[in-house]
């Protein structure tokens, strides 16, 4: 099957690609009337088709730091044929020092990245809280309150405050007012669940925007604390507001999103009662002197 690389494509097509492929997976998730989920958005697309259907897939961009990262997909009843190692050694050859992506840490991946002399290079955690004991009340800094998010008004004190609690993040870090507009037109959006935190003058200084999935799941999808409103408590606070916020919704658990090796955070979460309940694992090639 013949590989090739686009710098558009029909967003419909990938539609149901994606939702062939997260029928199976549980992920991603796409919404089936909107856009494409941010992470295939742009770049460059590299394609296995037969006639108008999509077998396998890889989307190539880059990341916050300028460097190529991709999500590389097969469709479910096309697995078992060659079709993963020839894309990842499609996207590796082409673009030298690629990160791909691996979600769940599927031991095919693994044997993928073995065969084509990748490592991993990072992983970020899933982790998992399942409604129980009663939550513990926020307690807050002095001189902070708590407000919901108002579309018009607040993007770009959200993106500010995004922009230093994330400076380090490769994919958090490039958020844009645009892409928080593009994310109120999506269903999930809810204002309500997106928690501010400001000071005396009302200026920003963290937030923590909740999810709720269409299985019911809700998600700490971002909390951010502005790094010169670290170290009092803040990030604890606004993640029980969010918490107390889904649970209130009727949700019966909570995922989250961290890097593994952002250890004070796990730490947070796991306090909280969170439990790793699954990965997601970068591969590259490491060059000879490991830089």
């Amino acid at each position: 099957m013949d590989l090739t690389w686009h710098d558009e494509i029909d967003p419909a097509l990938v539609r149901e690609f994606l939702q062939a492929v997260a029928a199976v997976d549980g992920r991603p998730e796409v919404d089936p009337g909107g856009p494409l989920p941010r992470e295939f958005r742009g770049g460059r697309h590299l394609v296995a088709a037969t006639g108008d259907r999509l077998a396998g897939y890889a989307h190539v961009a880059a990341d916050a730091f300028g460097r190529a990262a991709a999500e590389l997909l097969v469709r479910p009843d096309e697995r078992g044929r060659g079709l993963g190692t020839a894309l990842v050694g499609e996207v590796t050859a082409t673009h030298p020092g690629v990160r791909v992506w691996a979600h769940g840490d599927h031991p095919a991946a693994a044997r993928i990245a073995a065969r084509l002399g990748l490592a991993k290079v990072r992983e970020m955690w899933q982790m998992r809280l399942e409604f129980g004991d009663p939550l513990p009340e926020p307690v807050w800094p002095d001189g902070i309150a708590v407000r919901a998010f108002a579309p018009g008004r607040d993007e770009d004190a959200v993106v500010a405050v995004n922009k230093r609690a994330f400076d380090w993040h490769p994919e958090q870090g490039a958020l844009t007012a645009a892409d928080v507009v593009a994310t109120e037109a999506e269903p999930w959006f809810d204002p309500a669940g997106f928690f501010l935190a400001a000071d005396a003058a009302d200026r920003v200084v963290g937030f923590h925007w909740t999810k709720t999935h269409p299985d019911g799941t809700g998600e700490v999808y971002v909390v951010g604390v502005d790094p010169a409103a670290q170290g009092g408590g803040l990030g604890r606070a606004l993640t029980l507001q969010g918490l107390h916020h889904l649970r209130e919704r009727g949700v019966p658990a909570v995922i989250l999103y961290v890097e593994a090796d952002n250890a004070p955070a796990v730490k947070v979460y796991q306090r909280l009662g969170f439990t790793r309940s699954d990965a997601d694992i970068q591969y590259a090639a490491i060059p000879p002197n490991g830089a």
